[in-house]
């Protein structure tokens, strides 16, 4: 009896996946009729898709040409830039980024006998070529003054803006006033 109820357990098992397997065949038989026109549809969204990728490949290749280009030109003209030059350009990014100064006071500082004692030329070139928030610089500059010096806001602006001071540009100074906390 034993015997019997495991084989009939096991072939029952064996109806039920056999019924499910014919089940996913006639199914897929029966949607086998719609696949022809399905098919053609998938087939043009396919090559759309393949002629809309190819398009996007060569725009993508086009603009890594221009920038590889634009990269090749910029590096000519690096290396034709004076050791100087590049060394004052170098040194005016350092006070800019450390010390907070102002486009002015930095041109002072590499042009300086007591300073960096470089060629007018050459800060000319950093100055030119420097890429810098110069309002940020203000404003931090200003937060040094208030922190540390305790100075009314009058006191700030007229310290960033004088030329014995910190050489900002008026709007650079208001900008710093308006945003301190």
């Amino acid at each position: 009896m034993k015997k019997f109820f495991k084989f009939g357990c096991l072939g029952l098992i064996a109806l039920v996946v056999a019924l499910i397997i014919l089940g996913v065949i006639i199914a897929a038989v029966s949607d086998g009729d719609d696949t022809s026109s399905t098919d053609s549809k998938v087939e043009e969204k396919a090559t759309e898709k393949t002629a809309s990728n190819s398009d996007k490949k060569e725009e993508k290749k086009d603009a890594t040409e221009e920038k590889k280009d634009e990269k090749k030109v910029k590096e000519e003209k690096k290396e034709d830039v004076p050791r100087e030059y590049k060394s004052a350009l170098k040194k005016a990014e350092t006070y800019a980024s450390t010390m907070y100064m102002s486009k002015a006071a930095i041109y002072d500082q590499l042009v300086s006998e007591h300073g960096e004692k470089f060629p007018e030329e050459a800060a000319q070139y950093a100055m030119d070529n420097i890429k810098h928030d110069w309002k940020k610089n203000a404003l931090k500059k200003a937060e040094t003054y208030v922190d540390e010096m305790a100075m009314s806001t009058d006191a700030v602006y007229d310290q960033l803006v004088s030329d014995y001071g910190e050489k900002f540009t008026p709007e650079e100074a208001q900008y710093a006033v308006d945003n301190l906390e």
